[in-house]
């Protein structure tokens, strides 16, 4: 059977019926295996890795999880975000929050090298945050999370020594600071081929981190070798204890578990609850749910019939959510009652168990809203146009996710509403999101702090999907930013979760984990607050 680790409590019943799988409480898969390490081993790192060869190579312009994932091998930070969500020393030995939090001042280490033989230093800062906020960088997330066009810039006090000023208060600069998203590019590159990084490859993706990029090739492998310089980890993390982190990219779940059971591969990421049961037990897997924006529906109210708010609440009540996610996952994720995570800041509990499977008052719903005739297939009409909606999706999209899209166009056909489903390659999809031609579009976010809802909710949001546009809602996003204590932001938040529970702007479905499966040779595996692996002190057994 396989040893089971969970970061949080989550329902396990069903594969613990299948595999009885013993549970731990601990955040990752405890060691196993000879204490004798091997330094010049070679760890092989299953992935999805689903488009990163698009473009997506580089964590300041691209807002995939996987691009973060596996690039935070050569990019540093400058601070470390802990388990219980305080910061500690990084790339910056010290730092200050002005009293009317604008500023932003770090005291940064004198030791600290890129692998290209560059310094690290004040300005190597300016150049990588000046980089993400020029509109012609095309950066989205990491310009969010910069602060947007609240970021003043970035002046440079001493050698080592820095301040990053806001045009207003700016509280989730450090959470943000924590990320490989801000993380930080050689400055040679960014002066002779910034616009290579996207592409990425060994001479481009070039950082202070514990790795070096050594080889790249699309859509098969990325090699990171062992940086043998590195002393400036967090926590004190000095050169990793494996030689070469060998990352391959297998789209297949099934493949991916394959490869680990076999001995081709030592960790195998991305898996779904499925691939979890057949697993032997020599293989200690660790679930860690994510924080952030739920597996969710966008509904666009800008865009035919889902402008009106009564179809966009009948929808919702229509989708039977509790047995498909428990049918579909295992019991393994639970279904989400909010556009924020149980794990993230600001999650309000109180709207659990508010809005359940209601067909009948669905019904009631679209009869209100005019939907009273149907047609010879079921389906609703007013006016003689049809009640349909056209859901476009990324690729690629895994089986559990089509299972559940299916079940979401049946319980919807049984009240009368159509739901189209287009499975879409990237750059098509981006022609209809780009203009928001489509009604309906998915995915989940990966977020530690609640202000994620800001891309999600505000007008100017790059990920507002449902096209909201409200003054009051803008209002509460600008307050969340401005505002550094807990509790105040707490309750901002809840209102905003409250407020798209009335207006129905997005439909959370499930809150999914980041499974990851590791040999019994492997040991010191540990993971950050969105569920991704660490290597700092990962070895394998000689």
């Amino acid at each position: 059977m396989p040893f089971f680790s969970v970061r949080r409590s989550l329902p396990l019943a069903a594969l613990a019926a299948a595999s009885a799988l013993v549970l731990s409480a601990c955040a990752g898969p405890a060691s196993g295996g000879s204490t004798a390490t091997d330094p010049d081993a070679e760890l092989v790192w299953a992935i999805e890795g689903a488009n990163l060869a698009n473009g997506h190579m580089d964590p300041q312009t691209s807002q995939l999880d996987v691009s973060a994932m596996v690039q935070r091998q050569v990019l540093d930070s400058l601070v470390f975000q802990e388990p219980d969500g305080s910061f500690s020393p990084w790339l910056a030995k010290s730092w200050k929050v002005s009293e009317d939090g604008r500023s932003y001042t770090f005291e940064l280490r004198d030791d600290v090298t890129f692998t290209d033989g560059t310094p690290f230093d004040a300005e190597a800062v300016k150049a990588n945050f000046d980089r993400i906020i020029d509109p012609k960088t095309e950066s989205a997330q990491a310009y969010s999370m910069l602060g947007a066009e609240l970021y003043a810039g970035t002046e440079v006090l001493g050698e080592h020594s820095v301040e990053v000023d806001f045009t207003a208060p700016y509280a989730p600069f450090l959470q943000a600071a924590s990320t490989a998203q801000l993380g930080f590019w050689s400055p040679k590159v960014l002066e002779a081929s910034a616009d290579q990084l996207k592409a990425g490859g060994p001479d481009v993706n070039i950082g202070t981190g514990p790795f070096i990029l050594t080889e790249y090739t699309a859509d098969q492998e990325l090699v990171y070798t062992r940086n043998d310089d590195y002393a400036w980890g967090p926590g004190g993390a000095k050169a990793p204890k494996i030689k070469t982190l060998r990352v391959e990219i297998l789209p297949e779940a099934s493949v991916r578990a394959g490869v680990l059971t076999s001995g081709e591969a030592q960790i195998a990421g991305q898996l779904p609850p499925n691939a979890v049961a057949g697993l032997g037990d020599d293989i200690t897997v660790a679930s860690n749910e994510y924080p952030g924006l739920p597996y969710s529906l966008f509904l666009n109210e800008k865009h035919g019939v889902l402008a009106d708010q009564k179809v966009r609440r009948a929808l919702e009540l229509s989708i039977d959510v509790d047995a498909a996610v428990e049918q579909i996952f295992f019991g393994e994720f639970p279904r989400a009652w909010s556009i924020l995570g149980p794990t993230t800041p600001g999650y309000d509990a109180g709207l659990e168990g508010t809005w359940a499977f209601d067909p009948d008052e669905a019904d009631r719903l679209l009869d209100e809203a005019g939907w009273t005739e149907r047609g010879d297939d079921g389906i609703r009409v007013k006016d003689g146009e049809r009640l349909s909606a056209r859901w476009i999706a990324w690729t690629p999209v895994s089986d559990d996710r089509t299972a559940l899209a299916n079940a979401i166009q049946s319980d919807l056909k049984k009240v009368g509403f159509e739901i189209v489903r287009e499975t879409l390659e990237p750059a098509a999809y981006n022609e209809q999101y780009g203009p928001k031609t489509y009604d309906i579009t998915d995915w989940e976010f990966s977020g530690v702090d609640a202000d994620l809802l800001r891309s999600h909710l505000g007008t100017d949001g790059f990920q507002n999907a449902s096209q909201v546009s409200d003054p009051a809602v803008d209002e509460l996003l600008s307050a969340g930013l401005s505002t550094s204590d807990t509790a105040a932001r707490g309750e901002i938040y809840a209102q905003l979760q409250q407020w798209n529970a009335e207006h129905v702007a997005i439909v959370p479905l499930y809150v999914a984990s980041a499974i990851t499966a590791s040999a019994k040779d492997v040991s010191g595996l540990d993971y950050d607050l969105y569920g991704r692996p660490l290597f700092y002190t990962v070895s394998l057994a000689g």
